[in-house]
């Protein structure tokens, strides 16, 4: 039965009992472990320290314990399942799993998350916008934003060096490096056609607001209609 049901893990479909559907789980932190867990099942304290390993400069823990926090979380959810295995010791060590309903949930917000960065960047686009009437202070804003994304572009992995360390992380090196350079690239092509837009409303003449022509009072009425 056991057999049976690892393999159903394995390949996430899950045939544990549905847990009843909560609120969304908005915890970057959360979703980011349980993307670890489904890579290897590990113990609580490992998973605290590969966390710390690949999520460097990316997601910061408040402290270790943030880990067993998000470790509850998802075991409430039915995201992840532990194994109890006896140690050495008198205390049993406990090794998490993602289960079935974690791998389709896992899937679920990583294709989200595609909306979301597009609604940060129509977010951004119309801020720029609100900056029409002053083209300079836009042309600005842009400058540093094209000064940020060359210096992401240059804390991309360097080629050859994700050869270190284990083989999904030369894995995760090699993506982050290419996925970089397009999506930066990218950026770098649009700051240069808004620059233009902006640059072109800056030459333009500034037109005076039209005045309002006020309407006639009581008094210019009567001495009209006489």
């Amino acid at each position: 039965m056991e057999e049976g049901r690892s393999v159903a893990v394995e390949k996430g479909r899950s045939t544990d009992q549905r847990v009843p559907a909560g609120p969304p789980m908005r915890s970057v932190v959360n979703w980011a472990l349980l993307g670890l867990i489904i890579e290897r099942p590990s113990y609580a304290y490992e998973l605290a320290k590969r966390f710390e390993r690949t999520y460097d400069g990316a997601i910061t823990l408040s402290s270790v314990s943030h880990i067993y926090t998000a470790l509850g979380v998802l075991r409430e959810r039915g995201f992840v399942e532990d194994v109890p295995l006896e140690g050495r010791g008198t205390r049993s060590k406990h090794r998490y799993r993602a289960s079935g309903r974690g791998f389709e949930e896992h899937a679920r917000w990583l294709i989200g998350s595609v909306g979301e960065d597009r609604c940060h960047q129509q977010v951004l686009i119309v801020q720029l916008g609100a900056l029409a009437r002053y083209p300079e202070r836009a042309i600005a804003v842009l400058d540093e934003y094209e000064q940020a994304c060359l210096a992401e572009m240059a804390a991309a992995p360097i080629a050859g060096k994700e050869e270190q360390g284990p083989g999904v992380i030369r894995l995760v090196a090699r993506l982050t490096r290419e996925e970089t350079q397009l999506r930066v690239s990218a950026k770098l092509a649009w700051v240069q056609y808004v620059r233009q837009e902006f640059m072109r409303l800056a030459q333009e003449p500034v037109r005076a607001p039209a005045r309002r022509q006020a309407l006639p009072g009581r008094a210019t009425r009567a001495r009209r209609a006489a």
